[in-house]
């Protein structure tokens, strides 16, 4: 439930995106995936307030994001500002069934400094907060000691009362070693209360054959709440529930951001009471509007 107004935390990188078009043009645009799903709580649950936790640099295209920020009611006070880098920077490519390819700029990014011993702590960022969303991307985008520092952090939030929710987001460039990738997630599915995986990353990441396998390995993670994203068949419980879901996309146009604002409706309507089901059908709602527009914020 939100608390006096305390922030929601969205932790992860926020990049320059570039939407290509026909010929030489692209557009400029703002994206991430925790910053897609910290616009889209922003702007479904207006009562929830949202902070994002990053790294940014001095120069004009980080004071852009922060303007992108600002128009989409995303706190930025939890932003440490790096002396030399700026933010990464990816190029979009949709086919003409809506699904996408990337290319990425990213190497030198200030966010991958999070956890920097010369920068702000990460407890520091984080305190004052409710509840924490972070990615596989998150905890891929840094060195390991950084990454063991996030997650001291995560266990000092918990244990202070604060509530963190995962998502697998499993992205095997970022991360190069598959074991790695393993390791690290089930580090983050044994440190959350609320998961949030999608089946696809599940299968690919841990060899898993089917729906059922892999609810049955999430059984023994200790979970709280949670659910199994499942693309258009519909998101099912990690305890095996399945909601009644109505809504179809009219059309797929563009599958950026799916599972980003499937995270933010389900958990906008966690925050704000609501039960699993009912917060299980919101994301998948939202997620379907997203998926029949271009880009990965529609509005």
């Amino acid at each position: 439930m939100v608390k006096d107004g305390a922030p929601v935390g969205c932790l992860g990188e926020v990049m320059l995106e570039l939407v290509l078009g026909s010929g030489t043009n692209a557009q400029l645009g703002v994206a991430g995936d925790t910053y897609n799903t910290a616009v889209y709580i922003a702007h479904e649950y207006p009562d929830v307030k949202v902070d994002y936790v990053t790294g940014l640099g001095k120069d004009g295209f980080s004071d852009r994001i922060r303007a992108h920020m600002a128009k989409y009611n995303v706190g930025s006070d939890r932003i440490f500002t790096h002396p030399d880098r700026g933010p990464g920077l990816y190029a979009i490519e949709t086919d003409d069934k809506g699904e996408r390819s990337f290319t990425y700029w990213r190497s030198a990014s200030a966010a991958r400094c999070l956890g920097n011993p010369d920068l702000p702590e990460i407890s520091d960022m984080l305190n004052g907060l409710t509840h924490l969303l972070f990615t596989g991307i998150s905890l891929a985008i840094l060195e390991q000691a950084n990454r063991n520092r996030l997650f001291e952090a995560i266990d000092a939030f918990r244990a202070n009362g604060g509530v963190v929710a995962f998502d697998s987001n499993y992205r095997p460039h970022l991360w190069g070693d598959a074991n790695l990738a393993r390791r690290e997630t089930e580090r983050a599915w044994a440190t959350c209360d609320i998961g949030m995986p999608s089946v696809d990353d599940e299968m690919a990441l841990f060899g898993d054959a089917s729906t059922v396998d892999v609810l049955k390995r999430f059984a023994g993670y200790g979970i709280g709440i949670g659910t199994l994203k499942r693309g258009a068949d519909g998101p099912v419980g990690l305890d095996g529930t399945v909601p009644e879901i109505t809504s179809k996309p009219t059309a797929v146009v563009d599958t950026t951001a799916a599972g980003d604002s499937f995270n933010a409706a389900y958990l906008g309507a966690l925050i704000s009471g609501s039960d699993n089901a009912t917060s299980m059908r919101a994301g998948h709602d939202l997620a379907c509007k997203v998926i029949a527009q271009k880009g990965a914020i529609i509005f």
